[in-house]
């Protein structure tokens, strides 16, 4: 397929808003330079804007404030159809009453393609997706599958500079969920295009994307790389959203160090109070003995709650007692402490493993 290679698919969100009538902001400022090429996430709970935002940038919503730009033209007063996006939505919506081939070929004909073009890239992109040979098959005798790649390919099929993905996988069960996956990964790789990809599911985003911008109550709350934000969330929010988190409450400690419940914990020494202290589940280990656990890690007493042997690993629930429980994560045939529910454990880390993280300001 003939793909784009100017800046075309650059999208500039500058001090974007969405209000509806007198309500408070669903959308607000949001900032955000999408490169060409890129895939980006826009990843957060139900109602935290991510969805609205991508509306904006389709041309379904009018913005209330702020810019929206592609390649350096502001395309926010134009209509959807002169945006020249592919989409792709959750419910595929497909045409039912057409074949697999004219539900593909619809974008083309609308755009007046002479019908020997039409044949070929409708062709062409079948391949693609996969699908060749199921070009006079109707929607209902697919797979739901199917019918997402149908989707894909009549998004692509006229070459946009960008395509925009509204929880494309959300409809399916786990299984074929992973299967699209990694063909949406393998699109973006051939094609090249800018994806602005809208998911609720942190293991999506965090295998698909180039970036990940985390929303959370209509804002951003942090952008950056599914392994940078996964190291350094920066926020709690982002550290409980984007993984699991052992979290604890305590304070930095003048002069050095973190103090939680009366453990003192080595630690950066200069962050201000306000910050909590996060380990990875990954990064934690489990003595039975004070006696077990190296001289320089930090250490915290724990209950076990619960333990699951997941072939690659086993996991451990922790209770930490005053109100914060957490897990570890361990080699399926890791040795030291006797893990039990209801027995008691140390749990330690090395200081190197840990960051600390801001408060959410609004809570």
């Amino acid at each position: 397929m003939t793909t784009p290679t100017s800046d075309g698919g650059r999208i500039e969100l500058t001090s974007l808003c969405k209000r509806y009538g007198s309500g408070p902001l669903v959308v607000d400022d949001v900032t955000l330079d999408i490169a060409s090429g890129e895939f980006l996430t826009l990843l957060g709970p139900s109602g935290s804007g991510k969805t609205t935002t991508l509306n904006m940038i389709a041309g379904f919503t009018d913005v209330t404030s702020g810019g929206i730009r592609l390649g350096g033209r502001d395309i926010a007063p134009l209509p959807p159809h002169k945006r020249n996006f592919g989409m792709v939505f959750q419910n595929y919506a497909l045409f039912p009453h057409m074949t697999v081939a004219q539900n593909i070929a619809f974008p083309l004909r609308e755009r007046r393609v002479p019908k020997a073009e039409i044949a070929r890239r409708v062709a062409e992109v079948l391949e693609l997706v996969d699908l060749t040979g199921m070009d006079g098959r109707r929607p209902d005798e697919l797979s739901g599958g199917q019918q997402q790649r149908v989707a894909l390919a009549r998004a692509v099929v006229f070459s946009p500079s960008v395509l925009l993905l509204d929880e494309p996988l959300s409809a399916l069960d786990r299984k074929l969920r992973q299967s699209l996956q990694q063909e949406i990964k393998r699109l973006h790789q051939e094609l090249k295009l800018t994806f602005v990809f809208v998911t609720h599911d942190q293991d999506e985003a965090m295998s698909l994307s180039d970036r990940i911008a985390v929303f959370n109550d209509g804002r951003i709350e942090k952008v950056g790389t599914p392994a940078d934000l996964y190291r350094n969330p920066g926020t709690r929010f982002v550290a409980r959203f984007l993984g699991e988190s052992n979290l604890f409450d305590g304070s930095p400690r003048p002069g050095g160090g973190y103090e939680w419940h009366g453990c003192k914990w080595a630690a950066d020494d200069s962050a201000p109070p306000g910050h909590d202290l996060v380990v990875r589940p990954e990064r934690l280990r489990l003595a039975g003995t004070p006696g077990e656990v190296p001289e320089r890690a930090n250490r915290v007493p724990a209950t076990v709650t619960g333990l699951y042997f997941q072939g690659t690993h086993q996991r451990v629930e922790l209770d930490y007692g005053h109100g914060s429980t957490g897990s570890a994560v361990l080699p399926p045939d890791a040795t030291g402490a006797e893990l039990r529910p209801g027995g008691g454990v140390i749990a330690y880390w090395d200081p190197g493993h840990q960051v600390l993280v801001t408060r959410d300001p609004r809570t």
